[in-house]
């Protein structure tokens, strides 16, 4: 038997430590034991960025399907009921690249069913990859135009999976409504930035009536919703559009993809008037360069006008998120959702899952202020202190702008205690030196998106800074930890005497 929300909501109070859980409603499902099976199960992935089908290669390298194969098979251990896909499945929009999705998918599901011929179903929507129709590797138009995916979309789509293709269409999938809205219910083209979904405000208009108000209903498109998850400004933000239609609908749950952000992140979750959750990626994961402006991350990139020089000039190497592929498993029971990420070449969970009490219009644990109450911020070893020694450290350069060599000092931040509820995100790094001049530079965290049991996650944190940029005298550097909802931890200090 299914557990109901009462029911649940009473088995917590067996464990003192969760508080105020009638308040917040938060929880970790480890914590407890479930009882009863849930309702439902699916897996969430996104931009997988296929091109094509290598049985025999390195499971990490770009574009074969290994990843993915590897993925479907863990939900089939896991019975899921569902797959959905955010987006960006045919890396170059080609349609031997679906045909490559479709083979891995058939590889693990032949006739969208389990060997015990249970049938699985699939939510799969386009992003502005499978749109692209890159002409890589064709000599002539004529055989590309052959190829090319959006061409000729419903022909692709049926001969890949077996079903039909409109813009926008609806699922039932265990009394559980899905909607998915590819990326030609985009009016404006390729566009990445400001993606206008308007067929969705008038598919709902028709057809959200019919959706029961008691569930939650998932839909699936490529961009975030404007001023959902991330905040406020999200790479691969849509226009607003569809943040305006499914505020409407307080047991919304919207899955997103295409910044690749990571799962560690828990902006990745937002709770407003519905429920937003960016899917990361399961080809490799990008630092949220937006933040920090104008110059973002010191070890990553920076956004908007300049970046490029901005970037040339920095002495950190861009961080590497090649090794990591994400996504997630949904568990619905009768009162709460239980979200499970996971990082699938290393097989690890993220973190710890994320629980959500039902009815999602009830109780907003997500929301970013609240979520934020909950976590604590990263602290330092206790006693540990910083690092600092004179460099010689080369900015990166880039066509047209040479790398250049400079004396510089390298500060290098103790370990944080490691709690996954204290998670380092970030590091912010200031030097002051005695006539008053500072530079501030932000860090993201080495590791930021494996698990904490990830050797990654162990690494040295460290920042440059050039000389040339600092004023006179004597040198304070300080320190300070950050998570990735911008709780600061204490700052440690310390003084290079000139």
């Amino acid at each position: 038997m299914n557990i109901n929300r009462r029911e649940f909501v009473k088995s917590l109070a067996t464990f003192t430590a969760w508080g105020a859980f009638g308040g917040s409603r938060f929880a970790a499902a480890s914590q407890f034991v479930l009882a009863g099976a849930p309702r439902l199960k699916f897996g969430v992935i996104s931009d997988i960025h296929i091109t094509h089908f290598g049985a025999d290669e390195d499971i990490a390298r770009k574009g074969n399907a290994l990843t993915f194969v590897r993925t479907l098979e863990w939900f089939r251990s896991q019975d899921v009921d569902a797959v959905a896909i955010a987006g960006d499945m045919a890396d170059r929009g080609l349609g031997e690249n679906l045909m490559a999705v479709s083979q891995a998918w058939y590889s693990v599901f032949p006739d969208d069913k389990y060997p015990d011929g249970r049938p699985i179903e699939k939510v799969f929507v386009t992003g502005n990859h499978d749109s692209l129709g890159a002409p890589r590797g064709y000599a002539d138009d004529a055989e590309l135009s052959k190829q090319i995916i959006q061409a000729d979309i419903v022909g692709w789509w049926d001969k890949a999976f077996h079903e039909p293709y409109t813009p926008i269409y609806a699922k039932k999938i265990k009394g559980y409504t899905f909607i998915g809205a590819h990326w030609d219910g985009c009016n404006v083209g390729n566009r990445c930035h400001g993606a206008d979904f308007g067929l969705v405000k008038d598919f709902m208009e028709k057809n959200g009536r019919g959706i029961d108000p008691v569930l939650p209903f998932f839909y699936v498109q490529h961009a975030h919703p404007k001023d959902t998850c991330y905040g406020s400004w999200a790479w691969g933000r849509d226009n607003g559009a569809v943040t305006k239609t499914l505020s409407a609908y307080p047991n919304a749950i919207a899955f997103s993809g295409h910044s690749h952000y990571s799962l560690t992140d828990e902006r990745s979750i937002w709770q407003g008037a519905f429920t937003s959750v960016g899917t990361s990626s399961l080809s490799y994961s990008c630092a949220p360069f937006e933040s920090r402006p104008p110059s973002g991350y010191e070890n990553a990139g920076a956004n908007g006008k300049d970046s490029k020089t901005i970037n040339a000039n920095k002495l950190m190497a861009d961080i590497n998120g090649n090794d990591c592929r994400q996504g997630m498993l949904w568990s619905v029971y009768d009162g709460f959702i239980v979200v499970k990420r996971r990082e699938f070449l290393s097989g690890l969970d993220l973190g710890p899952d994320w629980v959500m009490p039902l009815p999602a219009a009830e109780s907003r644990p997500f929301a970013f202020a609240d979520h934020a109450k909950k976590l604590r911020a990263p602290e330092f070893v206790a006693g540990a202190a910083l690092e600092v020694s004179e460099t010689k450290a080369k900015t990166r350069g880039m066509k047209g702008v040479p790398s250049v060599e400079k004396d510089a000092f390298k500060v290098v931040a103790p370990p944080v205690v490691p709690d996954e509820k204290a998670r380092l995100f970030e590091l912010e790094f200031m030097a002051k030196t005695a006539d008053g001049k500072s530079a501030v530079k932000t860090v993201l965290a080495e590791g930021f998106n494996h698990s904490l049991k990830h050797p990654k996650t162990k690494s040295q944190q460290f920042c440059i800074f050039a000389k040339d940029e600092l004023g006179a005298g004597d040198v304070a550097f300080s320190v300070t930890p950050i998570n990735s909802l911008g709780t600061k931890g204490k700052t440690i200090e310390t003084t290079w005497r000139a």
